[in-house]
């Protein structure tokens, strides 16, 4: 196979980022774009030993699901994979992702997982809360968005369908401020210039706003005319702040953050529970789907009122404050100062005094206080993208609480783990996907482990 080579091929379903699957001499191809049940001739953009990517030429049987998607910029911007798919074929072929992960990275037969269908959106528009764009300079305008897949062009993202309104609107205005001003833009090739970001957070059910610069250096140039600005233009703004990010990286933010004005934090509410988050806090960027993916946590933990539970890398403290009513105590840990510092303070708001939380890391914390006696029946994880740590998992496997509820962003990941688990005497007992960014090929999920 080589590249530019063109022939015909049929997809057969979607891979783990949303592309298109098609075997060509028993080669696997990729193909962004395509999708299954698709006919098509490709062509071939790059060559590896295991697999071959592609781009459509030509589409010889359109798949009776594709749509036009309704967002201009869909195919420049890349941060939605499947805006041409109806809605309801884009939640079976995410349950097929998780399916295909299990197939491929462990030996636990599919067809004895209980994996249930998707759980999607009654509208899967204006769902996140949150935005976070790079800014660059053109002429006299700032832009700010997202580099095009696979390239360092920045797409201008004027009117983003997925984001809540509020961040869309906030965001031009902020934009138009440093314009106005003149405020010097950080230049990424050249490392230099002070904005570097526009960060940009909504409660969704307080309807308070808040706004993060990040920018290269200390120093932010007119700081007092941006927020008189802002405070002036945005009144819906409730809190200001800067980071600081000095590093040449990808990594949005940096460890130094000033408050500028306004409120330090902002409140948001999931059900009967109120979280203030500060500006580094994680938080679920859906929060209507995020009440389904923590019932679902409830239900698989299956509390009863007498349990302990363990809530790793627990942020904010969202997923332990939804089990609290139903447990005996609940003990969280985060990496992040800031998180944990949020998440007493929610505790706190809330009246609970059966909830501690810890800076640090799971797999140091939990062996200490199997050494003090405390032992807990159950461990809800909800790790980034790259799984659990090594020695976390370890730690489970050696503590062995009763129930593990895994929470996951990466179905490969999800499943390696799993794998690891189920070696050592856990069985997965049901896997519930949920949709909590339509239109993306991502898909979080909910596993449900017993020790057998």
């Amino acid at each position: 196979m080589e590249i530019g080579q063109q022939f015909p091929l049929t997809i057969k379903r979607l891979g783990i980022n949303g592309e298109g699957v098609g075997y060509f001499k028993r080669q696997v191809v990729f193909v962004p774009g395509a999708l299954p049940e698709e006919e098509i001739v490709a062509e071939v953009t790059k060559v590896s030993p295991r697999f071959s990517e592609a781009k459509v030429v030509k589409i010889r049987k359109r798949s009776k699901e594709r749509i036009e998607p309704p967002c201009p910029i869909f195919s420049e911007c890349g941060g939605c994979q499947l805006q041409h798919m109806e809605y309801q074929a884009t939640l079976r072929e995410k349950r097929d992702i998780v399916k295909q992960a299990f197939e491929r990275h462990t030996k636990i037969g599919v067809d004895q997982l209980q994996l249930l269908p998707t759980i999607g959106m009654e509208n899967p528009w204006d769902y996140r809360n949150k935005s976070q764009l790079q800014v660059a300079k053109r002429g006299e305008n700032v832009l700010a968005g997202l580099y095009a897949s696979n390239s360092h062009k920045l797409i201008d993202l004027s009117e983003c369908k997925v984001q809540h309104q509020a961040t869309n609107k906030v965001t031009q205005v902020v934009k138009q401020i440093l314009a106005d001003l003149n405020i010097s833009i950080y230049n990424e090739r050249k490392h230099k210039g002070v904005v570097r970001t526009i960060v940009t957070r909504v409660g969704f059910a307080t309807g308070q706003v808040q706004v993060v610069l990040v920018t290269k250096d200390d120093t932010l140039p007119k700081k007092e005319a941006i927020v008189e600005e802002i405070q002036k233009r945005l009144p819906e703004v409730t809190s200001i702040i800067q980071n600081v990010n000095g590093q040449k990286t990808s990594i949005i933010f940096g460890e130094k953050t000033v408050h500028l004005a306004g409120e330090e934090t902002i409140e948001e509410k999931l059900g009967d529970l109120s979280f203030e988050l500060s500006a580094r806090a994680f938080f679920q960027l859906n929060p209507t789907q995020t009440v389904k993916l923590y019932n679902m946590v409830k239900k698989a933990a299956q509390l009863s009122g007498k349990e302990k539970v363990v809530d790793a890398y627990c942020g904010v403290g969202t997923i332990g404050l939804w089990l609290a009513k139903e447990a005996a105590e609940v003990r969280g840990m985060d990496v992040i100062e800031a998180s944990i510092e949020d998440a007493r303070k929610n505790a706190k708001n809330h009246g609970y005094h059966h909830v501690i939380y810890e800076v640090g890391k799971a797999e140091e914390w939990l062996p200490r206080w199997k050494k003090e006696g405390w032992k807990p029946d159950v461990v809800v994880v909800d790790p980034p993208r790259t799984g659990c740590d090594d020695k976390l998992l370890q730690t489970i496997i050696e503590v062995k609480p009763k129930r593990m509820v895994y929470v996951s962003c990466n179905p490969s990941t999800l499943a390696k783990d799993v794998d690891r688990l189920s070696k050592k005497g856990y069985k997965v007992k049901s896997i519930q996907p949920v949709d909590m960014f339509p239109w993306t090929a991502q898909v979080e999920s909910v596993t449900e482990l017993v020790w057998k």
